[in-house]
C-alpha cells in the first residue's frame, strides 16, 4: 500500500468541505430559517456581572420558551485523521451563547444512515432546534464515498477490523471537536439513523465510559453481522443478535484516548433509547427487541410492563422500559405504522415521517437525563 494515498488526502477534503460548508448550512435550515454561517470566534465567555445566569442575546427581541427557536448559529467543520483514514464533520453551535466562566457545554454525535450526508440529517431531525433552545452542540460527521459507496457507516465489516477503525476515528472527531469548542467531555452522547444507530451503538459498546448515552432508530445490534454479506441477512432479523466483544474495565482510561478497544471483562454500557417503526421494511422491528434484551441483559437490568402512548394525531407507540437498581437503562420505542423513516421528522424529505413522535425530542429528553448521573 503507498505510504501516501490519495484517497483520504487532508487537503482534497479540506477543499471538499470548505466548499460546500454554506450547502450545509442551507439544507440543515430548509425546514425552517436559513442558517448563517459564522466565525466560531462569536462563542465568547459572558461578561462577570451575568455569571450567575446567562442572559438571552441582545442582538434579538428573546422568544417565549413555547415558540419554535430560529436555527441561526455557528457553523465549524474540520477533518479527523484516525485508524479508518480522514473523515469530515461538521458541528452546529447555538448562536448568542453567553457561556459563564468555565462553562462547557454537552455535545450530541448525530450519525447519518445510507445515501444520506451529515446536512441531510440535521434537516430530517431538526436537532439543531433543541440545540438552540437546551444550549448544547451538534456533531455531524460525514462518511466518505471511497469508504463506503453508498454512504453508508461501515459498523458490518468487523471481520476485516474496519467497523472498529471506523467507531476509532469518529471518536477522533469528538476529541478535535472538543479541542476547539467549550465542549464538556464528561456529557457526550451519540445517536444515528439506519446505519449510523448501528454504528452509535457499537461506539458506545467499545468506547462506554465515553459516552453518558446512546440512541439508536431503526438499527442492528452491531454484533450481528460480521461483513456486507451479513448485513443484509441481518438487517432483516434472519441472523442470531449480538453484542460486539466488549472492552476490558475503563477505570484507568483518559478522557481522549482514542485508541482501539481491548477485549476482557465488559465495562458498564451507557443507556440505550431503542425507537423502531413496526412497518420498517428495510430493518426488520425485531432488532429492536432483541438489541433492548441483550444491552438490558448485559446491564442486570429488568423489563417493565408495556404501555401504550400516542400524542394527538401522531402514530402510537408501544413502550417497554428495562430497569435496574429502580433507574432505567433500556427504553424501547416501537412506534406504531412507521416505516424506515425518521420519527417525527420534517415533511417532504427521504427517510423521514412528520407523523410520528417526535424522535429527536425522545431522544434529547433521554440523553438529557443521564448527564449528572
Amino acid at each position: 500500500m503507498p505510504r501516501r494515498s490519495r484517497l483520504f488526502s487532508l487537503s482534497s477534503l479540506t477543499r471538499a468541505y470548505q466548499r460546500n460548508l454554506k450547502a450545509f448550512a442551507r439544507a440543515a435550515g430548509a425546514a425552517s430559517k436559513p442558517v448563517r454561517a459564522k466565525a466560531v470566534s462569536k462563542l465568547r465567555a459572558a461578561p462577570r456581572k451575568n455569571a450567575v445566569a446567562p442572559g438571552p442575546s441582545t442582538t434579538r427581541t428573546p422568544r417565549a420558551a413555547t415558540k419554535p427557536v430560529p436555527l441561526r448559529g455557528e457553523w465549524i467543520s474540520g477533518v479527523a485523521p484516525g485508524p479508518a483514514g480522514a473523515r469530515r464533520f461538521h458541528a452546529y453551535v447555538p448562536s448568542g451563547l453567553a457561556l459563564r466562566p468555565d462553562e462547557k457545554l454537552p455535545l450530541l454525535v448525530m450519525l447519518h444512515g445510507c445515501g444520506q450526508t451529515g446536512r441531510d440529517i440535521a434537516a430530517v431531525s431538526r436537532m439543531n432546534r433543541l440545540a438552540a433552545r437546551h444550549r448544547f452542540v451538534v456533531l455531524y460527521p460525514e462518511q466518505e464515498r471511497v469508504a463506503n459507496a453508498q454512504g453508508c457507516w461501515n459498523w458490518f465489516e468487523r471481520r476485516n477490523g474496519r467497523a472498529e477503525a471506523e467507531a476509532a476515528t469518529l471518536l477522533a472527531a469528538v476529541d478535535k471537536v472538543a479541542r476547539r469548542l467549550p465542549v464538556d467531555l464528561a456529557r457526550v452522547a451519540v445517536a444515528g439513523l439506519s446505519a449510523g444507530a448501528s454504528m452509535a451503538v457499537l461506539m458506545a459498546a467499545l468506547f462506554p465510559h465515553r459516552f453518558c448515552a446512546v440512541a439508536m432508530h431503526s438499527g442492528v445490534a452491531p454484533g450481528t453481522a460480521e461483513s456486507a454479506a451479513t448485513a443484509l441477512a441481518a438487517m432483516h432479523g434472519r441472523r442470531e443478535a449480538h453484542l460486539p466483544d466488549l472492552p476490558a474495565s475503563t477505570a484507568a482510561a483518559t478522557p481522549t484516548a482514542t485508541a482501539m478497544p481491548s477485549v476482557g471483562a465488559p465495562a458498564a454500557l451507557p443507556p440505550l433509547l431503542i425507537v423502531h417503526g413496526d412497518a420498517d421494511g428495510v430493518v426488520s422491528v425485531r432488532n429492536a427487541a432483541v438489541t433492548a434484551q441483550l444491552w438490558a441483559g448485559a446491564l442486570g437490568a429488568r423489563a417493565g410492563a408495556v404501555r401504550t402512548l400516542q400524542r394527538g394525531q401522531r402514530y402510537p407507540m408501544r413502550v417497554t422500559e428495562f430497569k435496574a437498581r429502580g433507574r432505567t437503562v433500556v427504553a424501547l420505542r416501537e412506534v406504531v405504522g412507521l416505516a424506515h423513516a425518521w420519527s417525527g421528522g420534517t415533511a417532504q424529505r427521504p427517510y423521514s415521517d412528520p407523523a410520528g413522535p417526535d424522535a429527536s425530542a425522545l431522544i434529547w429528553a433521554f440523553v438529557a437525563r443521564q448527564f449528572g448521573k
